[in-house]
């Protein structure tokens, strides 16, 4: 792979009416195939999902039902879509989540693909490995780097802020081998990203809680971080017992 410089990517983000791909819809869907100097071609279109978006979706999209009526069905607007993305490196925050919505939709319509083979690289990562943003959301990243705002939270103002976000984390790589090579193996955790213990320092959470977080579907960043605090635990209980000489009266 070749250093930053005229390598092709494309950025993209879908809005949804929920959070598990094999029974959500996507509404809004969009995306920009970009180099680092210049956008080369874009595309977003609101999509009439055929259902209806329940009221906690639509407080985080501010996507309602009266303005995806009569918007095109995903089947028509999926293949020009594709098209457009296909041969290029896929960028996104959270990216597995829209490559994974994109996917059952095309496979729901019977629509060729080869998305989920495509290599990607996720934002959301590059900025737990960057460690300098006490908050890795989209949104405080373009805050942390002083980025310009893009309006409302949507699909194509998260695109453009993106990219803007990806080329600022892309400053401490040499080259795209290099950033591939530095996501390779799970990021340590500074904190828990989300829950009840949001925010709180792994150390700082009951046991009870991270052995159950532990056998729940989380990403591999935070399974890592949550096992290895487990582990340290584990280490601390055996040394203290070890280090004892009245352990075993």
């Amino acid at each position: 792979m070749r250093s930053f410089e005229g390598q092709k990517f494309v950025c993209l983000d879908c809005e949804s009416t929920g959070l598990n791909p094999s029974q959500d819809r996507i509404i809004e869907i969009a995306g920009a195939v970009f180099t680092f100097d210049k956008i080369l071609e874009e595309f977003e279109s609101l999509i009439d999902p055929e259902c209806a978006i329940p009221e906690t979706s639509q407080e985080i999209h501010k996507i309602s039902a009266e303005m995806v009526a009569g918007k095109p069905k995903i089947q028509e607007v999926l293949p020009r879509f594709l098209k457009m993305i296909e041969g290029y490196i896929i960028v996104g925050h959270g990216i597995a989540f829209d490559i994974s919505l994109i996917a059952a939709e095309a496979k729901r319509h019977q629509i060729p693909t080869q998305i989920e083979k495509q290599l990607s690289i996720d934002t959301l990562r590059m900025a737990r490995f960057y460690g300098e943003s006490p908050v890795n959301s989209l949104q405080q990243l373009r805050q942390h780097f002083n980025i310009e705002p893009q309006g409302a939270h949507r699909a194509m103002s998260d695109v453009i802020v993106n990219i803007e976000v990806f080329k600022q984390l892309c400053k401490g790589h040499r080259s795209v081998k290099d950033l591939f090579s530095a996501l390779q193996n799970p990021i340590r955790l500074k904190a828990m990203p989300l829950g009840k213990h949001k925010g709180r320092k792994f150390e700082e959470i009951p046991i009870e809680y991270l052995r159950w977080a532990e056998r729940q579907d989380f990403d591999q960043d935070l399974l890592f971080s949550i096992r290895l605090e487990l582990k340290n635990r584990k280490r601390g209980s055996n040394f203290g017992i070890s280090s004892n000489p009245f352990s075993d009266l």
